[in-house]
């Protein structure tokens, strides 16, 4: 409902909202991957922040997404978001993390932060927190409770249903230990991805933490974009050809990543043992047709293959 929040996302241009690179392995912004490049994105936000020519004053807030969601289902490492705590808390900066794809259970933990033990000062959530019904929630440090009374009053808020609804759905999660069947369940699959990756090379990288779980898909065949080593090209054009495949197979997955190359697992933490299964099964047929150009035609008769880029 404000400026802020819609720069934030990439929607406004009057408020000046900074961007810092993500840790990762696969596409390190900086490289190397691993811890190093981890300790190399913290040193640039210590620079970004204390060198008065870097042009970004102190900031109201650093927002942080423990999983990154949309941008490509890529797990923060725990010590990147521990110094991210020790980077903020040192300068007085509220730290707040984004646990509206991550919260309650997802990841193997209640809230992604807990993997790092870190305490943020606010928490955003939603999506699964309403128990599927629309409810969002911003938890926060009793000394930044500076709004008046009736300050949050709005046309929609005050969802009395879903508040019910949400209620229910954080105790029935953690009286049924759901967070660590997400771990349990997550952990196996991730295993069969990466094993599947290993027999096709479409699947540039797969990563994920508990149930959220996404697979890279890259041409194998063309130059890497960056150094001779580094990893093969995005090919968004294969991770809609896959999730195409998936759909004929009676499996919904989601697209994410910069260039939605990135296929996004999701399941809901009540899935069984048989039903992880058939998923990993329906998405192996589906990888398997696309690596071999077995496509099913899409929309317009053509196949995947065939469709201009």
């Amino acid at each position: 409902m404000t400026s802020g929040a819609l720069e934030a996302s990439g929607g406004a241009t009057d408020v000046r909202v900074a961007r810092l690179p993500y840790p990762q392995d696969y596409r390190c912004p900086f490289g190397v991957g691993g811890e190093r490049g981890a300790e190399l994105g913290a040193r640039w936000t210590e620079s970004l922040l204390d060198d008065t020519k870097s042009g970004v004053p102190l900031p109201a807030g650093m927002i942080l997404e423990p999983v990154q969601g949309e941008g490509g289902v890529i797990p923060a490492p725990d010590t990147w978001t521990r110094r991210m705590r020790e980077i903020t808390a040192a300068r007085s900066i509220p730290l707040i993390a984004d646990e509206v794809q991550t919260g309650v259970g997802r990841t193997g933990a209640f809230w992604a932060v807990e993997h790092s033990g870190i305490t943020p000062d606010v928490m955003v959530l939603s999506k699964a927190i309403g128990g599927s019904l629309p409810l969002a929630v911003v938890v926060y440090r009793d000394d930044l409770d500076v709004w008046e009374p009736g300050a949050h009053a709005g046309t929609f808020r005050g969802n009395q249903l879903a508040m019910a609804a949400g209620t229910a759905t954080l105790a029935y999660v953690r009286e049924n230990g759901l967070a660590d069947r997400a771990a349990t369940v997550g952990a196996r699959m991730l295993a069969e991805l990466r094993s599947l990756a290993a027999e096709f090379p479409i699947l540039g990288d797969v990563r994920g933490r508990g149930l959220m779980l996404g697979l890279e898909c890259v041409d194998p065949e063309a130059p890497p974009a960056s150094a001779p080593d580094g990893p093969a090209p995005a090919a968004p054009e294969l991770a809609a050809a896959v999730q195409r495949e998936c759909l004929h197979r009676g499996l919904i997955v989601e697209l994410g990543g910069r260039r939605s190359s990135v296929v996004r697992l999701l399941p809901p933490l009540t899935i069984s043992d048989e039903q992880a299964t058939a998923v990993l099964d329906r998405l192996a047929d589906a990888v398997r047709a696309v690596a071999h150009g077995d496509r099913r035609p899409g929309r317009d008769g053509t196949r995947g293959a065939d469709r201009p880029r």
